[in-house]
């Protein structure tokens, strides 16, 4: 409860008239609108009341605002600068890059896959000016949008066709929208998986209009639950890869080589999800051989009749869902009404070009996620060390040191959740400042550096961070002995 005292010890706040007309903060008028600069001001002054009534509450026997203030009179004085970097974050608004010392390579949180330079590229080329989008140029008429992504599509995977949209949760909507609403679709119930955002297979069969038919249990499901459940309206045989979680111990599930056999049997499409999704060409380098990921090459090798996967996970390109495999089923899948609605832009089909490019050019070697999963440790160790001679180079003082430190990261992007990948960092302390302060200042910094904290300290983790955050990390990391 605030009491009249308080009040009293708040009122000493700087009003945001006085503010808008003192000779310091007067000037960002003639830079910012004046609105946000009012904005600005408002968000400042709620700051510094917070920060008093944050005081208050620590001092224990002295407990109102105005005692609290007494001891520390900066926090009622607001600087011009403070207003102005307050205008800056409101132009520049929430969408920023950071830097992502976590350690986990496709971040879903953190904008998933990053692009190769190709595809920043390309996207710049097609993005400012007029394209060929939806326009045949050797027949001099109009053209379809998802015919520039096929023909790569196909040429990659072994896919008689393929289509792509918005994002994998579209590509399976869309699927089955077409190709089994009001039929059946038969799947193993360790398989009716929900992924972050509560995207949960159930649901979007029910909005696809599908009909969904569980077989097996949890922990086991045999060829033979599927057959039993096969009947006259059997559309699909679906099969789901477990892709962000893996049941361990007295198990069964049946093997897409199993549910390709079966379906020919049964005379009944198959079809898989595979959720992120991974081409095996660009995991050759993976240091401890095969790379353990269903491939979307294989699956269609293997004969699986339809795919989904995702584009932004461990393909490495923009957000997109990939649907390929037997035309006949691409065909309807493409002449559905859902697909106009979740067709992808110019800049998603751009970059996605360039990066299918890499795969058919250089089996995948330039494409960022591929190359960061299969870094050797060693490697990153010996980027980890580089900066850390940067650093001693930089003779940042004020009580921080930086460290070598040995990691393990880890895929991301619901791949792989059992597998670490043995990596290294550098651990940053601090001689005035707990990890939980450090954490939070270099969140702050230009670009902000997200990590994380481990045994007490604030961790960076070097295979996540590329060359060119070097410079910033550098920076962030000095300011740390200004904070």
């Amino acid at each position: 409860m605030t009491t009249d005292q308080d009040q009293v010890g708040l009122s000493k706040l700087p009003g945001i008239d006085a503010m808008l007309s003192s000779p310091d903060v007067a000037p960002l008028l003639d830079r910012y609108p004046r609105a946000l600069v009012t904005e600005a001001c408002r968000t400042a002054v709620a700051r510094h009341r917070a920060a008093l009534r944050a005081r208050a509450r620590r001092d224990g026997q002295r407990t109102d605002v105005q005692e609290a203030a007494e001891r520390d009179d900066g926090l009622f004085h607001i600087e011009a600068a403070e207003v102005e970097e307050d205008c800056r974050r409101l132009v520049e608004g929430s969408l920023r890059r950071v830097i992502n010392g976590t350690g986990v390579v496709v971040h879903t949180n953190l904008g998933r896959s990053p692009l190769p330079q190709s595809a920043l590229d390309r996207i710049a080329e097609l993005a400012g000016g007029y394209s060929s989008l939806e326009y045949d140029l050797e027949a001099g008429k109009r053209g379809s949008r998802h015919d520039h992504a096929a023909a790569k599509i196909r040429r990659l995977l072994g896919a008689e066709d393929a289509l792509v949209v918005n994002n994998n949760a579209a590509a399976v909507l869309v699927s089955l929208a077409a190709l089994a609403r009001d039929k059946e679709v038969v799947v193993s119930r360790g398989e009716l998986i929900e992924i972050g955002g509560s995207f949960r297979i159930p649901d979007v069969m029910e909005q696809s209009g599908a009909r969904l038919v569980e077989v097996g249990t949890t922990n086991r499901t045999h060829a033979k639950d599927y057959e039993r459940a096969t009947g006259e309206d059997t559309a699909l045989l679906l099969k789901v890869h477990q892709s962000n979680f893996a049941i361990v111990g007295f198990t069964k599930e049946v093997e897409a080589s199993e549910l390709v056999a079966l379906g020919k049997r049964l005379g009944v499409w198959t079809m898989m999800d595979l959720g992120s999704g991974c081409v095996q060409s660009a995991y050759a380098a993976y240091p401890s051989g095969p790379f353990p990921e269903p491939g979307a090459d294989q699956m269609i090798k293997m004969g699986i009749d339809l795919i989904t996967f995702s584009g932004d996970k461990l393909l490495g390109g923009p957000q997109a869902g990939i649907i390929a495999g037997k035309a006949e089923l691409v065909a309807r899948i493409r002449n559905h009404p859902l697909v106009r609605a979740v067709r992808p832009g110019k800049l998603t089909l751009a970059a996605l070009d360039a990066v299918l490019e890499r795969y058919l050019w250089n089996a995948g070697r330039g494409v960022p996620a591929a190359d960061m999963i299969c870094e050797p440790a060693d490697s990153v160790a010996q980027r980890a060390e580089a900066f850390l001679k940067r650093f001693r180079a930089a003779d940042v003082h004020a009580g921080i040191t930086c460290s070598l430190i040995r990691l393990e990261s880890r895929v991301g992007g619901g791949a792989l959740p059992s597998m670490a990948v043995p990596s290294a960092g550098i651990a940053i302390t601090s001689s005035t400042m707990p990890a939980v302060r450090i954490e939070e200042a270099m969140r702050r910094s230009r670009p902000p550096v997200v990590g994380r904290i481990v045994q007490d300290r604030f961790v960076v983790d070097m295979r996540t961070v590329s060359n060119r955050d070097q410079d910033d990390l550098i920076h962030a990391v000095a300011m740390l002995a200004k904070a």
